[in-house]
Order: C-alpha cells, then structure tokens, then sequence
C-alpha cells in the first residue's frame, strides 16, 4: 500500500451514468484501473434482467425494527435518513468479534497495564478494528453483494437505492482510510521500529477486497471464503492487539489460525439464507455445493472440533485449568446447536448465534489468558 501511494498522484471515483429503464438497474462491481499516474475507480451498469432478481418469498415485516436497522440486520425499519443507512451498512451487529479479539491479543501480550495509556490504546484500536475496517468491510461486501441482495433481499439499502453509488463508494474510502490512519498511528504510539499494525490493517483490508471483489473473490469458495472470513474476524484482530502491547510470536499465529477454522463454521451460518441468490449467481457456497444438511453438519463440526483440538493444546502444553474451562465453554454450544442451529439453520439463525457465540468468544478469552501465563 505504501508504495503504491508513492506512484499514485491521484484517486479519482468516478461512476457511469445509469440509463433509465422500466426494470431496475443493477451495478456491475467497480473496476480498478492502474496506470503510472492515476488510479480510477469506475462503477459499471448491467440491466438487472441479465441477474433475473425476483422479491424473495418473504418480504421485511412492515415496520421493522429501528434497532434491527441501525444494527444491520434482519427485520429492518426501512429508512430514508442518510446517517442511519450509512451506519446500518457498517453491519455494527459485526463488530464486536474484532473487538474482542483486540482484548484477546492484549490479554495474551502479557502487558497491558490498567493505566489510562493502555486503556486508550486498545480504545484506538477496537476503533480501527470495528467501525472503521469492519465498516468498511461490510459495506465493500453489500456493494458486491447487491446482485444477490436484489434476488434475496430487494429491500436492503443499496438494492433498493435508498442510498446511491456515489455514497457507497465515498464511504468505502473513507473507513478504509480512516482505518489505515489510525493502525500508522499506533505504530507509532507504540513506538514500533516496524509498522506492524499498519501492515496487519493493510493486509486485511485486502483480503476483504479479494473476499468480495473480482476477480478472485474468495467468497464464491466456500471452503477458502469462509476460512478467510474466519482469519479476518479472529486472527487479525488479535494479531493487532498482541503487537500493539507485545511481541507476535509465530506459536500464536498458528493457534489463532487454527481458531480461525472455529471462524469458518461461524461464517457457515450466514450463508444458509443465501442459498437461492448463491445458487441464481454460482456462487459455490457450502449449503450450494454440499447441500442444507451436509453443510449444517461441516458448521457445527468445524466450530466444535477445531475448539476441542486448541483443549487438547492446552492440555499438552500444561494447562489443564484452561483446557477444562475451554471444554465447559463447548458443552452450551452444542447444546444450542442441536436446539436451534440443527432444527432450522435459517428459521433460527439469529437465535443460534446469539445464544451459542458468547461461550465461543469466551473461550477466545480463555486461550489468550492461557498463552499469556
């Protein structure tokens, strides 16, 4: 990234006027340009009859949640005010993983201090981690999405033009920038010889670009996607917040990337109510490749066993009293699993991870305490 600014003297957005039509118009995704001096982002048009989008089977209740909305999820108010759309596309509902796993890495450094030093660096830092690069994550994801979301979900914010291109992109930048600013920031704070976290900040921000944005676009794996997704929401964040008050060592690189399989059952989930826009768009999602319950099955054993396996380090790395509490964490996973997640992975998606994902990150927390004694 840093050498690319240097060759770079200008950014110029710049969208393609849409024509009008009697059925809607839906952008293609925002092409790159590099050349010696210029960097365009343009955003192209299809016609929406080439993506066939049809109104899903089940519209948003009328008069939706207003915290559903502000929170990006499910059983949304429709709303026409910029700043809440704005903050709805940011999904906050997804940012407290990365901040959690910024108290996990600080935990795990062994030297964050109760000071107000500390307690403001890890504040800049969850900052960085959620709002900022989690935002900008989401909203780059929704506006690659938004092919699928006018089959699935017509209604969210980009499909249904409640906020326009050029908003979307303006926004996409400036959390990103904003993200990158504050990572060189606690470098520097820090007083790290090398920008560690800004090269963290640099990598994950790419990673999201290649998840949603082709041509690679990860995310049409679901093996590779969800994995990627994983890393970005537990290893990443932990990363960040280790090195911002410790040393990353290479052991906790490879138990956080194993954690990060735990990640990909998690983000599993979210692709059962994907299904019919996946399939219309041939997007190789696990329910689309492997089918509903095969795929619940591959879920629930990627999140159980990878936890089980990082019990059994523990243990062997002569930490019983973790490894027994990280194994009574599994235990209501599980049963939430059989209770909500088995039964209906799209009727109780929600519920599922609302009750089962808080014994997960606690035993996020339980790890980091562990590697730090």
């Amino acid at each position: 990234m840093a050498s690319v600014l240097n060759t770079v003297s200008s950014l110029t957005l710049s969208n393609a006027k849409t024509k009008r039509l009697r059925t809607p118009l839906v952008t293609a995704p925002i092409s790159i340009s590099i050349t010696r001096r210029r960097l365009t982002v343009r955003a192209t048009e299809t016609e929406a009859s080439e993506v066939k989008a049809q109104a899903p089977d089940k519209a948003p209740v009328s008069g939706g949640s207003g915290i559903n909305q502000i929170l990006g999820i499910k059983g949304a108010k429709q709303e026409t005010d910029k700043w809440k759309i704005r903050v709805q596309l940011t999904k906050p509902v997804t940012w407290p993983p990365l901040i959690w796993g910024v108290v996990c890495g600080a935990a795990a450094s062994g030297n964050f201090h109760w000071n107000l030093e500390d307690v403001a660096k890890s504040i800049v830092c969850m900052l960085m981690s959620g709002p900022c690069l989690t935002g900008y994550t989401q909203t780059l994801n929704d506006w690659y999405d938004r092919e699928i979301d006018a089959i699935n979900e017509p209604y969210r914010p980009i499909p249904s033009g409640a906020i326009s291109e050029n908003e979307v992109i303006t926004q996409i930048w400036v959390l990103l920038l904003g993200g990158l600013g504050l990572a060189g920031l606690l470098d520097v704070w820090a007083g790290h010889d090398f920008p560690v976290i800004f090269y963290l900040a640099l990598g994950g921000s790419l990673l999201s670009y290649i998840y949603s944005a082709p041509p690679l676009k990860l995310k049409q794996n679901g093996w590779i996607g969800n994995f990627a997704l994983g890393a970005s929401y537990i290893s990443l964040p932990w990363w960040a917040g280790q090195a911002l008050f410790g040393t990353l060592t290479p052991d906790i690189i490879v138990l956080t990337l194993l954690y990060s399989v735990a990640g990909l059952g998690i983000a599993i989930v979210n692709d059962f109510k994907s299904v019919e826009g996946d399939r219309a768009l041939g997007l190789q999602s696990l329910p689309v490749a492997f089918g509903t319950e095969t795929a619940k099955w591959i879920c629930v054993g990627a999140i159980d066993i990878t936890q089980l396996s990082v019990a059994g380090y523990l243990l062997g790395a002569g930490k019983p009293y973790f490894a027994l509490a990280l194994l009574g964490l599994i235990i209501p996973q599980v049963f939430f699993q059989f209770k909500y997640f088995l039964k209906d992975p799209v009727k109780y998606d929600v519920k599922y991870q609302a009750s089962a994902q808080p014994f997960l990150i606690l035993g996020l927390l339980v790890t980091a305490l562990a590697t730090s004694h």
